[in-house]
C-alpha cells in the first residue's frame, strides 16, 4: 500500500481524489498549499504526490524541489487545469516524475507514476496546434522566463500589461 499526498487548493476536488485513492486500497491524505503539504510529508507515509500546478496564490512548480529535498525518492505527478509545454519541462525539471493535465481518469493517474521519471510520453497532435493554443504556449514561457511576473511577460511579449491579463483569463477551447 502507497501512501498518496493530494495537494490542491479545491478541498472537494482533493477529497474526491483521495476517496477514490482510499476505495483502491491506497493511503490517501490531502493538503491545500504549500505549507500543508509540508506538514503532511514530515508525518510520514507518503511516497506519491499528485501536486496542482496553481495553488490559489502559490505556485506549484515552486514546491517540488523542497518536496523532493524533504523526501528523496517522492514521486510527484503535477496535475494542472493550466497545462503548457512550458510548465511540463519546467516541473520534470525541478524534480517532478510526470505531468498530466486535468481533467484526467484514476487508471491514468496511477499509471503516471509508472512511468519512467521525467520522460513524458507525448502521443503526436492529431491535427497541427490553433493558433489560440500557440499564443497560450508562447505566453505560458514568457511567464515562466518572468517568474510570474506579468509586468516583466508583458514587456517580453510586447503587451500592455492588461492586455496580457485579459488574455490569461482566457484559456484556448483544447484546455477548458
Amino acid at each position: 500500500m502507497s501512501g498518496f499526498l493530494v495537494v490542491d487548493d479545491d478541498p472537494v476536488f482533493a477529497e474526491v481524489l483521495a476517496g477514490a485513492l482510499k476505495r483502491r486500497g491506497h493511503h490517501a491524505a490531502t493538503a491545500d498549499s504549500s505549507q500543508g503539504a509540508l506538514e503532511r510529508l514530515r508525518e510520514g507515509g507518503i511516497s506519491r504526490i499528485v501536486l496542482d500546478l496553481r495553488l490559489a496564490t502559490e505556485n506549484g512548480l515552486e514546491l517540488i524541489p523542497t518536496l523532493c529535498a524533504l523526501a528523496p525518492g517522492v514521486r510527484i505527478v503535477v496535475l494542472t487545469g493550466y497545462a503548457s509545454i512550458a510548465t511540463a519541462v519546467e516541473a520534470i525539471k525541478l524534480g517532478a516524475h510526470h505531468y498530466l493535465t486535468k481533467p484526467t481518469d484514476l487508471p491514468a493517474l496511477l499509471a503516471a507514476f509508472e512511468h519512467e521519471p521525467g520522460v513524458i510520453p507525448l502521443e503526436p497532435a492529431p491535427q497541427p496546434a490553433s493558433l489560440e493554443r500557440i499564443e497560450w504556449e508562447t505566453i505560458q514561457q514568457a511567464l515562466l522566463e518572468a517568474e510570474g511576473n506579468v509586468s516583466a511577460a508583458a514587456t517580453r511579449l510586447g503587451l500592455h500589461r492588461r492586455t496580457l491579463q485579459r488574455k490569461l483569463k482566457k484559456r484556448p477551447a483544447g484546455l477548458r
